[in-house]
């Protein structure tokens, strides 16, 4: 298949965009390099670099001839949702509907969508699943969510001349190698990585007993992979995650440990918590088990130093 990959050069889409040509597949990726980086490529893929914002960027990888897209590329940041709306608005959204616009016009019939777990919001269910109410309390989880509508409501109308089939991954913390150590505003474990080798102490917002749902790069991929050809997935929405939660106090511990360090160092500092943070969330993988015949495989230890080993290799471990 000849696939596009949005955002094929950072840290989920370049990892895809490896699974994706391992299987045999020819990939082509779009990125403006915002938060990806081109080395992240494989040679393999034929890159463009662009912006999901600007049609005509689009339209280059389209042109080309497409038997599906994976629309990865995003505004990723909760904090920079905030700070920056009609950027986070614009990307998010409006960069979807392009994608979307495409498809129809040149008849591509399958696209897999990066959702994501902000969508439900304060959830009182954990696990939560795929049918629990989605509320979002982030301007990030709105457009998110509103993306999503968009993918599926666009699948169901009824005046297609095409059989244009969706699936959508409501991706939870994803973690591994490529993920940045130096953007302050995604990827809690990236950052707390980052602030250890730099030598910076580890700064929680909030009290820390907030917890999320941890789940490594390669189980996404393959989910991804596996969903990309199989009928069973179309129209469905799907969560990414490993079923578990830790809280923040209890991966900054881990990321201290993994460089022989602990809190007696002072090594953690905490700070108010920020607008559009979700308490508690923990995914219920069900459906993905059901459907995809799709378990989360890597134990989070296990992750953890496969990341470390990356992480230390890219920056200079610290002196213990």
């Amino acid at each position: 298949m000849n696939i596009l990959v949005t955002g094929g050069a950072g840290f989920i889409g370049s990892h895809l965009a490896d699974g994706l040509i391992r299987e045999g597949h020819r990939v082509v990726i779009v990125d403006n390099e915002t938060t990806g980086r081109s080395p992240n490529v494989p040679v393999e893929a034929v890159y463009i670099k662009g912006d999901v914002t600007r049609f005509a960027d689009l339209e280059l990888a389209f042109a080309q001839g497409l038997d599906a897209v994976c629309h990865i590329a995003g505004q990723v940041s909760l904090i920079s949702s905030f700070t920056n709306p009609l950027v986070d608005l614009r990307v998010n959204v409006e960069g979807t509907v392009n994608v979307l616009q495409l498809c129809l016009k040149y008849r591509v019939p399958r696209l897999l969508y990066a959702s994501s777990m902000t969508v439900y919001g304060t959830s009182e269910q954990l696990p939560t699943p795929e049918s629990a109410l989605c509320a979002p309390i982030s301007y990030y989880g709105i457009t998110k969510y509103a993306s999503e509508r968009y993918v599926h409501a666009t699948a169901q109308r009824v005046d297609l001349d095409f059989a244009f089939h969706v699936t959508s991954f409501r991706m939870y913390n994803v973690y591994g190698p490529r993920q940045a150590l130096d953007n302050p505003y995604q990827g809690v474990l990236g950052i707390f990585l980052g602030n250890l080798l730099r030598d910076e102490p580890v700064t929680i917002f909030g009290d820390g007993h907030q917890s999320r749902d941890f789940i490594y790069i390669d189980d996404v991929v393959e989910a991804w992979v596996s969903a990309l050809a199989n009928p069973e997935t179309y129209g469905g929405v799907f969560n990414l995650g490993s079923g578990h939660r830790l809280t923040i106090n209890q991966l900054a511990d881990h990321a201290l440990a993994a460089f022989d360090r602990t809190r007696i160092d002072g090594r953690v500092v905490y700070a108010p918590g920020r607008p559009g943070e979700q308490r508690h969330v923990e995914a219920d993988v069900t459906l993905a088990r059901k459907v995809l015949g799709w378990q989360p495989r890597m134990p989070f230890n296990v992750g953890l130093a496969e990341t470390v080993r990356w992480a230390t290799a890219i920056l200079p471990r610290p002196a213990a």
